[in-house]
């Protein structure tokens, strides 16, 4: 199969720049391996990571196109979230009592396992929680509806005031919060990159800046082209999220978004003092179609992460005014949250790639005889990818998992609407969705 489109990605990953340049390795030979893995997001790490534990001796090889960290991995607001929804639903409640919470810790904790094993800081992955923040009385009745479901089904909680939300944030925007304590903040690239170097010492080898052009069968082997080299493997993880499509899998049963973010330079002293308020939290809006915020304080200083606004691109092409369209909603969002960091600018804005199903499923399996798909996240990429990569690494290992079984068991992702009905109803249902969040925005 040749590949018929290449990883294209818009604005710097903020979180890779935070912490440096990293010396690239691309393939520049022919080899051979035991297991190849495509990708080194979420999903191809993880999978990398039980192929090492699965099958040790062999040895596994990972292609990226691109740098470690500066694909989708590093392009998320680094929620690693436990307790699940459904993204395209109009609230937390949808998805809330589902496998996918066993799911999602597991995940979880297979991420802090592998960052203790390879030493990596709890800037890195750390388990902190999060809040669903309420901008409005519509806000505050979603997260009243989301904690009584909850309260029902048995999961630790706690309902905060506008005065609470003040003290962790510095910001009087918030009318309330809902914090869970279950969610794991990650500094994505640092997490990915530490990764990424732990599995080196472990019979993997990482290639970056090598995008596969072809992947071909050959006898009993697959064969992954790149501009300078090749890797011929008997089995295949593909991990590669919406652009599995690109490799002619799961064609018409995919939706592909655009998320976009900004981040703001370091704060001063001076306006840290002013802001006040916690130095690391994460907020998640009570609709979920408003606005994500972040505030870090370690590599890179103190900063604000503003992330809103997505766009419905079924090329996963970005148009090249769409950032700035949506810089000028970023600095709103952030000016009315923040009004006492006045003249603050944003040093960072980027967009990152995002892939849904209109049935929530994982475009997961063997698709063909020795090459398997961890692939559709349905946009909690950091919990559901590491599980998707879990799973498809058991199931290519031929090992008897309830991490395989359960995954195997979800259905496949359904057709997707026709394109006329896809291309005018989407960006619409998309607008309308983000015009109705409000406050929240």
């Amino acid at each position: 199969m040749k590949v018929t489109r290449l990883p294209k990605d818009t604005g710097p990953a903020a979180w890779n720049a935070l912490i440096g340049p990293a010396a690239p390795s691309p393939l520049e030979a022919r080899i051979t391996a035991d297991w190849l893995v495509i990708g080194a997001g979420f999903a191809g790490l993880a999978a990398a990571r039980r192929l090492a534990q699965n099958n040790p001796g062999d040895s596994v090889v990972i292609l990226d196109a691109v740098g470690i960290g500066e694909g989708p991995v590093g392009r998320n607001s680094g929620f690693m979230i436990d307790l699940p929804h459904v993204l395209t639903s109009g609230d937390y409640t949808a998805g809330a009592e589902d496998g996918d919470t066993w799911a999602n810790r597991l995940a979880i904790d297979f991420a802090l396992e592998a960052a203790a094993e390879y030493g990596l800081p709890e800037e890195a992955i750390s388990v902190r929680g999060k809040i669903n923040g309420a901008a409005s009385d519509k806000g505050l009745t979603h997260n009243a509806v989301y904690a009584q479901h909850l309260a029902e089904i048995g999961e630790a909680h706690e309902l905060l005031d506008a005065d609470a939300m003040r003290q962790i944030t510095g910001s009087a925007y918030y009318q309330g919060g809902l914090f869970t304590p279950g969610t794991a903040m990650l500094q994505p690239a640092m997490f990915a990159r530490g990764l990424a170097q732990g599995l080196m010492s472990n019979r993997v080898r990482v290639h970056d800046m090598s995008p596969v052009k072809a992947l071909s069968r050959d006898g009993g082997a697959w064969v992954a082209e790149t501009p300078k080299g090749r890797v011929t493997a008997p089995r295949v993880v593909l991990a590669v999220n919406g652009h599995v499509e690109s490799f002619g899998g799961f064609e018409g049963r995919l939706m592909h978004v655009m998320l976009y973010a900004s981040m703001t330079r370091a704060l001063s002293e001076a306006e840290v003092a002013r802001l006040g308020g916690e130095a690391r939290w994460g907020i998640t809006p009570s609709d979920p179609m408003g606005t994500t915020v972040r505030r870090i304080a370690d590599t890179g200083g103190h900063r604000i992460i503003i992330r809103n606004r997505c766009h419905f691109v079924p090329d996963l092409a970005l148009k090249g005014a769409d950032i700035g369209r949506v810089a000028a909603d970023h600095d709103r969002s952030f000016a009315a949250r923040f009004p006492d960091l006045k003249g603050v600018e944003m040093e960072y804005r980027w967009a990152g790639r995002l892939c849904l199903s209109r049935n929530d499923a994982p475009a997961f399996g063997e698709i063909e005889p020795g090459l398997f798909s961890a692939c559709c996240q349905n946009g909690l990429g950091a919990a559901k990818g590491t599980f998707n990569g879990i799973a498809a690494a058991d199931l290519a290992s031929g090992r008897e998992s309830q991490v395989a079984r359960y995954q195997s068991g979800r259905p496949a992702p359904i057709k997707t609407l026709p394109r006329p009905l896809m291309h005018l109803g989407a960006p619409a249902t998309i607008r309308w969705r983000e015009l109705a969040a409000g406050r929240e925005l």
